[in-house]
């Protein structure tokens, strides 16, 4: 643990967890950012755990997560992202990258760090004039972001897509073609490749197909 004026930097999740646990019990106010279900999973009660039973509710506190795409791809993790909001989580989607953070009763924010020798290091801030603008930051993408039930009934279509899209993509034809075989205009063709590399985290089209793979989307 290394402690700089009213940050602390914690290493690992075991320890990040053996201090936050309880404050995490006992905040009403809960603010989340993620990439995926994975920075944070040692926060969650063990009762919230991917494959155990599923939590009865929030038990009135404020709680809202803001995910990547990719986290409604994987069965696995739509199961649970779902689940957070018909327990009373608000749940939102963004497309935008993300601050992986954690913010509890505006009075302490926990930031993910780099992952080094396979352990991540955390940064637990209270400081105000900090605090402030960690909060501005995930105001802002959490106003800019979509609600679940948009985006997942937005993502449907990206799904039935997919496999077309990915075979063309595999098959090297130029996406004029692309779009006619799929009876798509070429802008809203190049717009649901966008959207598709988005969702499955790729920066380039070849990236999107392995990704794909290994979610089982062809």
């Amino acid at each position: 643990m290394n402690r700089t004026g009213e940050v602390t930097v914690v290493r690992g999740t075991d320890e990040l967890f053996a201090r936050s646990a309880h404050l995490f019990e006992s905040a009403e106010d809960i603010a989340c950012a993620a990439n995926d279900l994975h920075t944070w999973a040692i926060t969650r009660p063990a009762r919230d755990a991917d494959h155990g039973p599923p939590p009865q509710g929030t038990g009135g506190k404020r709680i809202r997560k803001l995910y990547r795409p990719g986290v409604l791809l994987d069965p696995a993790t739509a199961h649970h992202v779902r689940n957070a909001a018909r327990i009373g989580a608000d749940v939102r989607i963004t497309p935008d990258e993300l601050n992986e953070t954690i913010i509890l009763d505006r009075r302490m924010a926990i930031l993910a760090g780099d992952v080094t020798a396979g352990v991540r290091s955390y940064s637990v801030v209270t400081l105000p004039e900090v605090l402030q603008g960690i909060m501005s930051l995930f105001e802002a993408a959490w106003r800019g972001a979509a609600e679940l039930a948009v985006y997942d009934a937005r993502l449907d279509e990206i799904r039935q897509l997919a496999p077309s899209i990915l075979d063309l993509l595999n098959s090297g034809c130029k996406d004029e073609v692309a779009a006619r075989s799929l009876g798509l205009g070429l802008r809203t063709y190049r717009r649901r490749v966008a959207e598709l590399m988005t969702a499955l985290g790729a920066s380039s089209r070849f990236q999107a197909g392995a990704r794909a793979r290994e979610l089982g989307l062809v």
